[in-house]
Protein backbone atom coordinates (compact mmCIF):
# COMPACT_ATOMS: atom_id res chain seq x y z
CA UNK A 1 0.00 0.00 0.00
CA UNK A 2 2.83 2.51 0.76
CA UNK A 3 4.17 1.73 -2.69
CA UNK A 4 1.22 2.70 -4.13
CA UNK A 5 0.95 5.79 -2.27
CA UNK A 6 4.15 6.89 -3.20
CA UNK A 7 3.90 5.77 -6.46
CA UNK A 8 0.95 7.96 -6.65
CA UNK A 9 2.29 11.03 -5.18
CA UNK A 10 4.85 10.82 -7.68
CA UNK A 11 3.04 11.23 -10.89
CA UNK A 12 0.66 13.43 -9.19
CA UNK A 13 0.98 16.35 -11.11
CA UNK A 14 2.44 19.80 -9.53
CA UNK A 15 -0.07 22.69 -9.06
CA UNK A 16 -0.06 25.38 -11.88
CA UNK A 17 1.58 28.60 -9.97
CA UNK A 18 -0.81 31.23 -9.36
CA UNK A 19 0.13 34.76 -10.97
CA UNK A 20 -0.13 38.03 -9.36
CA UNK A 21 -2.10 40.67 -11.37
CA UNK A 22 1.09 42.63 -11.84
CA UNK A 23 3.06 39.66 -13.12
CA UNK A 24 0.00 38.40 -15.62
CA UNK A 25 0.64 42.07 -17.02
CA UNK A 26 4.03 42.57 -17.46
CA UNK A 27 4.24 38.73 -19.32
CA UNK A 28 1.43 39.60 -21.48
CA UNK A 29 3.42 42.93 -22.08
CA UNK A 30 6.66 40.84 -22.87
CA UNK A 31 5.41 38.96 -25.56
CA UNK A 32 4.81 42.24 -27.34
CA UNK A 33 7.98 43.07 -29.12
CA UNK A 34 6.98 46.63 -29.98
CA UNK A 35 6.07 47.49 -26.44
CA UNK A 36 9.31 45.83 -25.11
CA UNK A 37 11.06 47.81 -27.81
CA UNK A 38 9.34 50.93 -26.63
CA UNK A 39 10.60 50.24 -23.27
CA UNK A 40 13.84 49.87 -24.01
CA UNK A 41 14.07 52.95 -25.55
CA UNK A 42 12.28 54.74 -23.02
CA UNK A 43 14.44 53.45 -20.84
CA UNK A 44 17.50 54.96 -22.47
CA UNK A 45 16.12 58.17 -22.01
CA UNK A 46 15.61 58.23 -18.67
CA UNK A 47 18.93 57.10 -18.20
CA UNK A 48 20.67 59.90 -20.65
CA UNK A 49 17.93 62.82 -18.83
CA UNK A 50 19.86 61.18 -15.55
CA UNK A 51 23.01 61.26 -16.46
CA UNK A 52 23.14 64.01 -18.62
CA UNK A 53 26.33 65.11 -17.14
CA UNK A 54 28.29 62.12 -17.46
CA UNK A 55 26.85 61.75 -20.58
CA UNK A 56 27.39 64.94 -22.90
CA UNK A 57 30.84 65.97 -24.15
CA UNK A 58 30.26 69.74 -23.51
CA UNK A 59 28.12 71.80 -21.55
CA UNK A 60 24.92 72.37 -24.19
CA UNK A 61 25.07 76.21 -23.65
CA UNK A 62 29.01 76.27 -24.46
CA UNK A 63 30.11 78.53 -28.24
CA UNK A 64 33.59 77.09 -29.07
CA UNK A 65 34.58 79.26 -31.87
CA UNK A 66 31.55 81.29 -33.55
CA UNK A 67 34.23 81.60 -36.23
CA UNK A 68 36.01 78.63 -37.36
CA UNK A 69 33.76 75.71 -35.58
CA UNK A 70 30.22 77.40 -36.89
CA UNK A 71 28.21 74.48 -38.29
CA UNK A 72 30.61 71.72 -38.54
CA UNK A 73 29.08 68.65 -40.00
CA UNK A 74 29.27 65.46 -37.97
CA UNK A 75 32.31 63.07 -37.35
CA UNK A 76 31.42 60.60 -40.50
CA UNK A 77 31.43 63.72 -42.96
CA UNK A 78 34.16 64.01 -44.75
CA UNK A 79 34.55 67.72 -43.76
CA UNK A 80 33.61 66.33 -39.91
CA UNK A 81 35.26 66.11 -36.76
CA UNK A 82 35.70 63.40 -33.73
CA UNK A 83 35.54 66.46 -31.53
CA UNK A 84 31.94 66.92 -32.82
CA UNK A 85 30.23 63.63 -33.34
CA UNK A 86 27.00 64.90 -34.47
CA UNK A 87 28.22 68.18 -35.67
CA UNK A 88 27.70 72.05 -34.27
CA UNK A 89 24.97 74.24 -34.89
CA UNK A 90 24.33 78.15 -36.00
CA UNK A 91 26.37 79.21 -33.08
CA UNK A 92 29.12 76.47 -32.67
CA UNK A 93 27.55 74.73 -29.52
CA UNK A 94 28.12 71.01 -29.68
CA UNK A 95 24.57 68.64 -31.37
CA UNK A 96 25.29 65.63 -29.50
CA UNK A 97 25.14 67.81 -26.11
CA UNK A 98 22.26 69.56 -26.58
CA UNK A 99 20.18 66.74 -27.57
CA UNK A 100 21.74 64.42 -24.43
CA UNK A 101 20.20 67.15 -22.08
CA UNK A 102 17.40 67.62 -24.22
CA UNK A 103 16.03 64.46 -22.94
CA UNK A 104 15.40 66.22 -19.67
CA UNK A 105 13.02 68.78 -20.84
CA UNK A 106 11.07 66.47 -22.61
CA UNK A 107 11.03 63.90 -20.25
CA UNK A 108 10.11 66.32 -17.86
CA UNK A 109 8.07 68.49 -20.01
CA UNK A 110 5.49 64.82 -20.38
CA UNK A 111 5.51 63.85 -16.68
CA UNK A 112 4.77 67.48 -15.39
CA UNK A 113 1.89 68.07 -18.06
CA UNK A 114 0.37 64.62 -17.52
CA UNK A 115 0.65 64.77 -13.30
CA UNK A 116 -1.07 68.19 -14.00
CA UNK A 117 -3.79 67.00 -16.74
CA UNK A 118 -4.63 63.81 -14.83
CA UNK A 119 -5.14 65.14 -11.10
CA UNK A 120 -7.62 67.73 -12.52
CA UNK A 121 -9.13 65.60 -14.87
CA UNK A 122 -9.90 62.79 -12.82
CA UNK A 123 -11.13 65.03 -10.33
CA UNK A 124 -13.65 65.92 -12.60
CA UNK A 125 -14.63 62.87 -13.71
CA UNK A 126 -15.19 61.70 -10.28
CA UNK A 127 -17.24 64.36 -9.23
CA UNK A 128 -19.33 64.13 -13.16
CA UNK A 129 -20.30 60.32 -12.50
CA UNK A 130 -21.02 60.88 -8.74
CA UNK A 131 -22.85 63.61 -8.57
CA UNK A 132 -25.25 63.49 -11.73
CA UNK A 133 -27.51 65.91 -12.92
CA UNK A 134 -26.71 69.80 -13.47
CA UNK A 135 -22.56 69.11 -11.75
CA UNK A 136 -22.72 66.61 -14.73
CA UNK A 137 -23.52 68.26 -17.03
CA UNK A 138 -21.76 71.98 -16.27
CA UNK A 139 -18.21 70.14 -16.67
CA UNK A 140 -19.47 67.81 -19.61
CA UNK A 141 -20.05 71.31 -21.35
CA UNK A 142 -17.12 72.53 -20.20
CA UNK A 143 -15.01 69.83 -21.59
CA UNK A 144 -16.72 69.12 -25.01
CA UNK A 145 -16.16 73.28 -25.87
CA UNK A 146 -12.27 72.75 -24.90
CA UNK A 147 -12.39 69.66 -26.85
CA UNK A 148 -14.11 71.02 -30.06
CA UNK A 149 -11.15 74.12 -30.30
CA UNK A 150 -7.96 72.55 -32.05
CA UNK A 151 -5.67 71.42 -29.05
CA UNK A 152 -2.55 73.23 -30.49
CA UNK A 153 -4.46 76.15 -31.37
CA UNK A 154 -5.70 76.40 -27.95
CA UNK A 155 -2.56 75.71 -26.38
CA UNK A 156 -1.14 78.64 -28.21
CA UNK A 157 -3.88 81.47 -26.99
CA UNK A 158 -2.86 79.61 -23.61
CA UNK A 159 0.52 80.88 -23.97
CA UNK A 160 -0.48 84.69 -25.51
CA UNK A 161 -2.35 84.79 -22.38
CA UNK A 162 -0.14 83.61 -19.72
CA UNK A 163 3.38 84.79 -21.44
CA UNK A 164 6.03 82.71 -23.10
CA UNK A 165 7.90 80.16 -21.37
CA UNK A 166 8.07 76.94 -20.28
CA UNK A 167 6.26 76.83 -17.26
CA UNK A 168 3.12 78.35 -19.24
CA UNK A 169 3.35 76.28 -21.99
CA UNK A 170 3.31 73.14 -20.15
CA UNK A 171 0.29 74.54 -17.99
CA UNK A 172 -1.31 75.36 -21.73
CA UNK A 173 -0.53 72.15 -22.84
CA UNK A 174 -2.28 70.46 -19.55
CA UNK A 175 -5.29 72.39 -20.38
CA UNK A 176 -5.80 70.93 -23.59
CA UNK A 177 -5.74 67.36 -22.19
CA UNK A 178 -7.82 67.42 -19.11
CA UNK A 179 -11.07 66.41 -21.55
CA UNK A 180 -9.23 63.08 -22.09
CA UNK A 181 -9.33 62.22 -18.44
CA UNK A 182 -11.86 63.45 -17.30
CA UNK A 183 -14.11 61.86 -19.94
CA UNK A 184 -12.62 58.32 -19.87
CA UNK A 185 -12.84 58.56 -15.86
CA UNK A 186 -16.37 59.99 -15.89
CA UNK A 187 -17.13 57.02 -17.92
CA UNK A 188 -15.07 53.98 -15.36
CA UNK A 189 -17.12 55.61 -12.75
CA UNK A 190 -20.49 55.07 -14.09
CA UNK A 191 -19.38 51.31 -14.81
CA UNK A 192 -18.21 50.61 -11.78
CA UNK A 193 -21.02 52.47 -9.83
CA UNK A 194 -23.33 49.48 -11.41
CA UNK A 195 -21.67 46.50 -9.64
CA UNK A 196 -22.40 44.86 -6.61
CA UNK A 197 -18.96 45.88 -4.31
CA UNK A 198 -20.04 49.37 -4.95
CA UNK A 199 -23.26 48.85 -3.87
CA UNK A 200 -22.24 46.41 -0.68
CA UNK A 201 -20.20 49.58 0.08
CA UNK A 202 -22.93 51.86 0.05
CA UNK A 203 -25.15 49.83 2.30
CA UNK A 204 -22.35 48.87 5.09
CA UNK A 205 -22.06 52.64 5.50
CA UNK A 206 -19.50 54.56 3.43
CA UNK A 207 -19.30 58.04 2.30
CA UNK A 208 -19.15 59.74 -0.50
CA UNK A 209 -15.12 60.45 -0.53
CA UNK A 210 -14.35 56.49 0.58
CA UNK A 211 -16.35 55.46 -2.39
CA UNK A 212 -14.69 58.14 -4.91
CA UNK A 213 -11.51 57.10 -3.75
CA UNK A 214 -10.50 53.86 -2.10
CA UNK A 215 -13.84 52.09 -3.82
CA UNK A 216 -13.84 52.78 -7.51
CA UNK A 217 -11.11 54.93 -8.50
CA UNK A 218 -8.61 51.44 -7.71
CA UNK A 219 -10.90 49.82 -10.29
CA UNK A 220 -10.20 52.88 -12.91
CA UNK A 221 -7.12 52.80 -12.90
CA UNK A 222 -6.09 50.64 -15.94
CA UNK A 223 -7.65 52.61 -18.64
CA UNK A 224 -6.15 55.84 -17.47
CA UNK A 225 -2.51 54.01 -17.28
CA UNK A 226 -2.73 53.68 -20.54
CA UNK A 227 -4.10 57.23 -21.38
CA UNK A 228 -1.09 58.10 -19.35
CA UNK A 229 1.59 56.71 -21.40
CA UNK A 230 0.13 58.19 -24.79
CA UNK A 231 -0.30 61.56 -23.04
CA UNK A 232 3.10 61.92 -22.49
CA UNK A 233 3.80 61.64 -26.22
CA UNK A 234 1.45 64.24 -27.03
CA UNK A 235 2.56 66.24 -24.38
CA UNK A 236 6.16 66.60 -25.56
CA UNK A 237 4.71 67.01 -29.46
CA UNK A 238 2.88 69.60 -27.75
CA UNK A 239 5.64 71.16 -25.98
CA UNK A 240 7.88 70.90 -28.63
CA UNK A 241 5.55 72.54 -31.18
CA UNK A 242 5.07 75.55 -29.08
CA UNK A 243 9.04 75.24 -28.83
CA UNK A 244 8.99 75.58 -32.85
CA UNK A 245 6.43 78.70 -32.82
CA UNK A 246 8.72 80.78 -30.33
CA UNK A 247 6.23 80.58 -27.45
CA UNK A 248 7.61 77.56 -25.37
CA UNK A 249 11.22 76.99 -23.93
CA UNK A 250 12.97 80.26 -24.51
CA UNK A 251 16.83 80.09 -26.35
CA UNK A 252 19.54 78.61 -25.22
CA UNK A 253 17.58 76.36 -23.22
CA UNK A 254 18.38 73.03 -25.38
CA UNK A 255 14.78 71.81 -25.65
CA UNK A 256 14.41 70.07 -28.93
CA UNK A 257 11.06 72.35 -30.24
CA UNK A 258 13.08 75.34 -29.51
CA UNK A 259 16.61 73.56 -31.63
CA UNK A 260 14.05 73.36 -34.89
CA UNK A 261 13.17 76.86 -34.43
CA UNK A 262 16.92 78.08 -34.20
CA UNK A 263 17.96 75.65 -36.93
CA UNK A 264 14.83 76.46 -39.52
CA UNK A 265 17.21 79.29 -41.29
CA UNK A 266 20.12 76.36 -41.71
CA UNK A 267 17.51 73.69 -43.36
CA UNK A 268 19.09 73.84 -47.02
CA UNK A 269 22.73 74.10 -45.74
CA UNK A 270 22.89 72.49 -42.78
CA UNK A 271 20.64 69.17 -42.59
CA UNK A 272 22.42 67.95 -39.26
CA UNK A 273 20.78 71.00 -37.20
CA UNK A 274 17.32 70.13 -38.04
CA UNK A 275 17.50 66.22 -38.35
CA UNK A 276 18.99 65.30 -35.15
CA UNK A 277 16.00 67.02 -32.90
CA UNK A 278 13.24 65.84 -35.20
CA UNK A 279 14.58 62.30 -34.85
CA UNK A 280 14.73 62.95 -31.49
CA UNK A 281 10.99 63.60 -31.02
CA UNK A 282 10.28 61.11 -33.61
CA UNK A 283 11.41 58.41 -31.44
CA UNK A 284 10.75 59.87 -28.21
CA UNK A 285 6.47 60.23 -29.36
CA UNK A 286 7.00 56.76 -31.15
CA UNK A 287 8.18 54.93 -28.20
CA UNK A 288 5.63 56.18 -25.92
CA UNK A 289 2.89 55.25 -28.16
CA UNK A 290 4.10 52.11 -28.69
CA UNK A 291 4.01 51.48 -24.96
CA UNK A 292 0.83 52.93 -24.61
CA UNK A 293 -0.43 50.37 -27.05
CA UNK A 294 1.12 47.40 -25.40
CA UNK A 295 -0.33 48.54 -22.00
CA UNK A 296 -3.86 48.01 -23.57
CA UNK A 297 -3.21 44.85 -25.04
CA UNK A 298 -1.89 43.75 -22.23
CA UNK A 299 -4.56 45.80 -19.44
CA UNK A 300 -7.49 44.83 -21.57
CA UNK A 301 -9.04 41.23 -21.12
CA UNK A 302 -10.59 41.08 -24.12
CA UNK A 303 -6.92 41.91 -26.47
CA UNK A 304 -4.67 39.41 -24.28
CA UNK A 305 -3.20 37.28 -26.15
Amino acid sequence: MSNVANTAGAIAPKPAPVLTPGREVWLSLRSNRGAMGALTIIVLLILCAIFAPLLAPYDPSTQFDPINLTLQPPAWDPAGSTRFLLGTDGVSRDMLSRIIYGSRYSLFIGLIVVTLSLTVGVMFGLVSGFYRGTIDTLIMRLMDIILSLPSLLLAIVIVVLLGTGLTNAMIAVAITNIPHYARLTRAAVMTELTKDYVVASRVSGAGTPRLMFKTVLPNCLAPLIVQSTLGISSAVLDAAALGFLGLGAQPPTPEWGTMLADARQYIDSAWWVVTFPGLAILVTVLAFNLLGDGLRDALDPKLKR
